[in-house]
C-alpha cells in the first residue's frame, strides 16, 4: 500500500507535515493519475464519501458531510476524467451542472489527449430528466445521456432537441451497467468516473464493472436511515480489493482500493 502523507507521522519538521503547506493540485492529481490503459483498455473509478456510521448522505445530499480537501480531491478526480457518469435521481437531487475548464489542468488534459472538461454521462431508464436545464443546454461538451433501447421515444427526441449524445447500452429500457461501461470507452471515453449515486454505484459492484473506489471517510456521526455509498442488488461473494493509498487531512481520511 502506498501511504501518502502519513496519518503517524507527527514529526514537526517532516517535509510533508501538514500543519507546514497544502497539498498542491499538482500532487493530487499524481496521486490519483489513472493507470496506464491498453488501446481497448477502460478503468471506472466512484468517488464516493461515507460518515463513520455508513451514511452517505444527509437530508438527501453528500455535501454536509463532505469537506473543504474532500472537494478539493473531487474537482482532482473530475479533472482527471474523459466522463463523469452519474445517475439520473443523483442529477435531480444534487442539481448537477456541466464540467467546467479548470486552467490547472489545462496542460494535463492536453498532453494526455483529453479535452478540456469531462462529459457528463446521465444514466437513465424513465428519461425522467429536465432537459431545459444548464447540463443539457450548455455544457462546454456535450452531455450524454445513457439509457436503454426501449426508452420513451419521445423523451428521447427531447434529450436530442435540447443537444445531448443519446446512448443505447440495453435491450430493454433499463441500463445495462457493464455495456454502459462498454459504450462509453467505445466513444474514447476510456477514463471513467462516477460520482453515484448509491444505486447506481450498486449496480456497477453488482456488474463488477467497478475497478476502484475513492472513499472519503468523514468523522461524522448522522445516524438516521440515510443510505450505503452503494445498495441494490447483493453480489453472491463479497468483491475483494486492495488498497492503493491513504491521505488524511482534518479527521478525514481519502482513501483509494482497487481491483485485484
Amino acid at each position: 500500500m502506498r501511504r501518502l502523507f502519513p496519518v503517524t507521522d507527527q514529526t514537526p519538521d517532516s517535509p510533508r507535515d501538514r500543519a507546514d503547506r497544502e497539498w498542491s493540485l499538482d500532487e493530487l492529481a499524481d496521486a490519483y493519475a489513472y493507470p496506464a490503459l491498453g488501446p481497448d483498455g477502460h478503468w471506472l473509478r466512484a468517488n464516493m464519501v461515507s460518515t463513520l456510521d455508513g451514511a452517505a448522505q444527509h437530508d438527501g445530499r453528500s455535501q454536509p458531510i463532505s469537506g473543504e480537501t474532500d472537494m478539493k480531491i473531487f474537482g482532482t478526480l473530475r479533472a482527471l476524467a474523459d466522463v463523469v457518469v452519474v445517475g439520473a435521481e443523483t442529477v435531480r437531487q444534487e442539481g448537477y451542472r456541466p464540467a467546467r475548464a479548470r486552467e490547472a489542468f489545462a496542460a494535463r488534459r492536453e498532453a494526455a489527449g483529453q479535452g478540456p472538461a469531462p462529459a457528463i454521462a446521465v444514466l437513465t431508464a424513465r428519461m425522467d430528466l429536465d432537459f431545459s436545464l444548464p447540463l443539457f443546454t450548455s455544457p462546454l461538451v456535450p452531455t450524454l445521456v445513457v439509457t436503454g433501447a426501449a426508452a420513451p421515444a419521445d423523451r428521447v427526441a427531447e434529450a436530442v432537441k435540447a443537444g445531448a449524445e443519446v446512448v443505447v447500452a440495453g435491450d430493454g429500457a433499463a441500463v445495462d451497467p457493464a455495456r454502459a461501461v462498454r459504450e462509453l470507452a467505445g466513444r474514447g471515453l476510456r477514463r471513467q468516473l462516477t460520482e453515484g449515486g448509491p444505486r447506481l454505484l450498486g449496480q456497477f459492484v453488482a456488474a463488477d464493472a467497478l475497478d476502484e473506489l475513492c472513499l472519503t471517510i468523514s468523522p461524522m456521526l448522522a445516524a438516521g436511515d440515510a443510505q450505503r455509498i452503494s445498495g441494490g442488488p447483493s453480489v453472491t461473494v463479497p468483491h475483494r480489493l486492495a488498497p492503493a493509498s491513504v491521505l488524511e487531512e482534518a479527521g478525514f481520511l481519502f482513501t483509494s482500493y482497487r481491483r485485484i
